[in-house]
Order: C-alpha cells, then structure tokens, then sequence
C-alpha cells in the first residue's frame, strides 16, 4: 500500500507469525518480509552495524521460517534418498547435511539442511518454497510407507564467534562442543528442542529448533540472558557475510530454472549412489554434455552499492557489445574486504577468473571482474572452529 511516498506492510492472519514474533517486535525490528509464508524481520538497525554484531560478538535470529518437513515412518529413509541427489547412506544418525532437492529436470526446487533425527526420521529445514506439497505429490504413487507433515518446529539462530560460550551456558559443555554439522536433543529446563552445529553466516553458530511454539518468547528471553556477558544482540540474516562465505540464496541466486552444475553445487549430486532419485537422468546428461553458464563470484568497480535493501530489487544485466549475455543477481558491499562483491550468472565463456564484465548497475554501467569465491575464508575454518 502506498502512502505519502512511503510503502507500508500490514499484518495479515493468513501470513503466519513466528512464535518469536512478539519478541522480535520487543528487541526493536523495523522491517519484515514474507517468506515460507511468515513474517521475517530483515533489519533492526543499520545492517552494518548488525554486520560487525555478527563478526565481533554474537547474535541471534529468528528463522523460524525455516520451515520444517518432516519424514518418517518404515520408509522414511528410501523415500527421503529419492527426494535428493545427495546419497543420505553417508549421513549418520545425528549428522546433518547440506542437500539439494531437484525436479525431473535437474532443476532445483530448494537447498535445505536436512537433519537426521533417526533411521527413518528425516527434518528438512527450508529455503523459501513449497517442499512440502511436492514431497506430498511424490508419495502419493511412491508405494512407500511414509508420514510427511510440518511439525511444530521453530528454528533460531545463534551466530558469531561467541556463540559457544552462549550455547555452553544454556545446554552445557556437550551441546556446545559438538562436530560441525551435528544435531543432538536437548531441553532447557522443560523447553523441548534440537541444537544442530549450522547456520547461515560463514561464523561460528548453532540452529535452535523449537518443538513448542507456545514457548518460543520464554525461550528468546533465556538466550539474551545467557548471551548478555558477550553482547548478545538481536539482528536479521546477514547478507553481507553470508556471501562473503559464498553461501547462496535460493530465490535469488538459483531458482526452479537452474541445475546444480550452473551454480557451482554439483558436489551435491552423487550420480553413482546406488539408489535412484528424483532428477538422475536429467543430472547425468547436463554433466556430460556441460553447462553453457555459470554463477561466478565477482568484484564490482565503484562506490560502495548504495541502499538499505539487502537485496538486488531487480536483476542487473551483464553486457557485452551492447547485448545482454548474463545477470547480477546478487550485490552488496563487503565492510571487511571494503569491496563491491557479488554473484553473476554468465556464459562459461565469460566464466574464467580475472575475465572483466560489464554490469548495468542502478547507477549506470560498471566494471566487474570474475573472482574466486568464497570471497573470505574459502576453506570454512572458521565455522569449524
């Protein structure tokens, strides 16, 4: 709705709150938006300073819409397997992963964390689409004895280099010092909950999964209170250091319209698991025939990219000769590198390291330069830490 020059966002009931809604209204978030269905705070403040909360102390976010499916029942293991091309017999009990859900065509339908509760108990914790209709869609005619539903499940989560002694405090020595990328059950007092060892933002960090949601302000008040000893703040996802570790964002990023090779996670695809899934033929003929673009990392000559938004609002061309050949679709100004960093979608041609770019920014043609990527810390020794 426009008002006086102003957009604003009203609440809707049909628009889900987190159960930490309340308390993100209380710690002062000033801008939401929808996502999975739910209202997501996106900025308390200047998103530099949440930048530098995030890199120096420790942080926590309401995710909860990382929607949750889950997946049990006797084939509760086969029928996840189908569902990614990631062999899940080389994911324990208690071990998470970072998978890929694709369609027929190879195309990406979501990047979840999927935890394994179980031998055949399975949560996907989710990007922004709708998993859970087409995971409904592919049982029906599976034959497989499954249960899929979204539980009463809210995640949070807590970022940043102090976040051990904050998940020391509140579920002891064990919970805080777990590998990376491991889940265990814990409970604060009589709050039920999983702690898993991941999060969004190439620090050190943890996911808090609530399994009530009556209880879910209780629960942020007893994490500000174990975090206030190291500056314990509230902000959103930080965009800026999540693409500094290369992390990418599905919707922006990669959609439905791109395969895991296009976007550098191929290492997600394991052609030769001995159990089919969703996408195989399809995946197999693209590796072998090769893709004809790629998403690359790169560095964009100017001022730093101006605006609050933590998003590109439109995809910014990439040109060559005057023509379009590719798009940005991702940009935003790194306070540590102090440089204009990003993600482009270009011809394998115009894909090789140092290969200069034009980019039609907001403010008028500029310069990119193809780069590695991760643009910090490509080896992620600092989330194992």
């Amino acid at each position: 709705m426009q008002a006086t020059g102003t957009t604003r966002m009203f609440f809707y009931p049909r628009i889900r709150k987190s159960p930490y809604f309340e308390s993100t209204q209380r710690y002062g978030a000033t801008v939401y938006n929808v996502y999975n269905h739910m209202y997501h705070p996106i900025a308390y403040g200047d998103l530099v300073e949440e930048y530098w909360k995030l890199r120096h102390d420790v942080t926590v976010w309401d995710v909860a819409v990382e929607r949750i499916v889950e997946i049990s029942g006797p084939d509760g293991f086969a029928f996840t397997n189908l569902l990614t091309p990631r062999d899940l017999t080389k994911c324990a009990v208690g071990e998470c992963k970072y998978v890929l859900i694709t369609d027929e065509n190879g195309g990406i339908i979501n990047d979840p964390v999927l935890l394994r509760l179980g031998e055949n108990h399975f949560w996907l914790a989710l990007a922004d689409s709708d998993v859970l209709l087409w995971a409904k869609g592919v049982a029906i005619n599976s034959g497989m004895n499954i249960r899929i539903a979204e539980p009463d499940v809210s995640a949070m989560q807590i970022q940043g280099p102090k976040s051990k002694p904050v998940v020391r405090a509140l579920f002891g020595e064990g919970v805080s010092e777990m590998p990376y990328y491991r889940c265990v059950e814990a409970a604060l007092g009589d709050i039920p909950v999983i702690v898993s060892r991941t999060g969004w933002s190439g620090e050190v960090g943890y996911e808090i999964y609530l399994r009530d949601g009556s209880r879910g302000d209780e629960l942020w008040e007893r994490v500000m209170e174990a975090g206030k000893p190291h500056n314990i703040a509230p902000i959103a996802p930080s965009e800026i250091r999540r693409m500094e570790a290369g992390i990418l964002n599905y919707g922006a990023d990669m959609t439905l319209d791109d395969n895991p090779y296009e976007v550098g996670l191929g290492w997600l695809v394991d052609l030769d698991k001995e159990a089919d899934f969703i996408g195989r033929s399809a995946l197999k003929r693209i590796k072998a025939q090769g893709v004809k673009r790629k998403l690359v990392g790169v560095e964009i000559e100017g001022e730093p990219v101006p605006g609050v938004s933590q998003h590109n609002e439109q995809r910014w061309p990439v040109v060559q000769s005057g023509a379009r050949i590719g798009y940005v679709p991702d940009a935003i100004y790194s306070p540590s590198l102090k440089k204009n960093i990003g993600y482009a979608m270009v011809p394998v041609e115009y894909g090789g390291l140092g290969t200069k770019l034009v980019v039609n920014a907001p403010w008028g043609p500029t310069t990119a330069r193809v780069v590695k990527k991760p643009f910090v810390d490509p080896s992620k020794d600092i989330p194992k830490a």
